[in-house]
């Protein structure tokens, strides 16, 4: 449902939203290194989001990405409008131009209630919500460690 720019760009502020702030700023580098994912692509994401100013920066030697409070007061759905936009949580599961609970598509009723779930999480839960559970769970946002444990 998210495309991969919008996949990597949630990684990458939930990335920073548990290892960074005004003082501890993280080069692009390390973080597409962490989180495998294409760095020059990555670059543009982050470019992106700092102008909508859902990560902050700072150019220069010593510059970097990183995420304040009020970063983190935002909400996944900013990530995903400012990627993605919104039309992909609008449009019918099955692409039928004329779809609603007046008029449903075969697979209306069970894809609706899905999609509600997770417009709501997305729009109600703020960064700094994720990262406490994250943080608390140990779920994770790159298999890097894992792939290595397989060798």
């Amino acid at each position: 449902m998210l495309s991969n720019a919008c996949q990597y760009a949630i990684r990458s502020v939930l990335y920073l939203a548990i290892h960074s702030d005004e003082k501890n700023r993280i080069g692009v580098k390390l973080i597409a290194e962490e989180l495998e994912t294409p760095q020059p692509f990555l670059a543009k994401l982050l470019q992106q989001l700092a102008k909508s100013e859902l990560v902050s920066s700072i150019k220069g030697p010593n510059g970097g990405f990183y995420l304040t409070k009020e970063n983190c007061s935002n909400s996944i759905w900013e990530i995903v409008k400012c990627i993605d936009g919104t039309e992909k949580f609008d449009h019918c599961f099955l692409g039928l131009s004329k779809c609603s609970d007046e008029n449903p598509c075969p697979v209306h009723f069970i894809v609706s209630p899905f999609k509600d779930k997770l417009l709501n999480d997305f729009r109600d839960k703020t960064i700094a919500q994720f990262t406490k559970e994250i943080k608390v769970t140990g779920r994770v946002l790159s298999l890097k460690d894992f792939n290595a444990l397989e060798d």
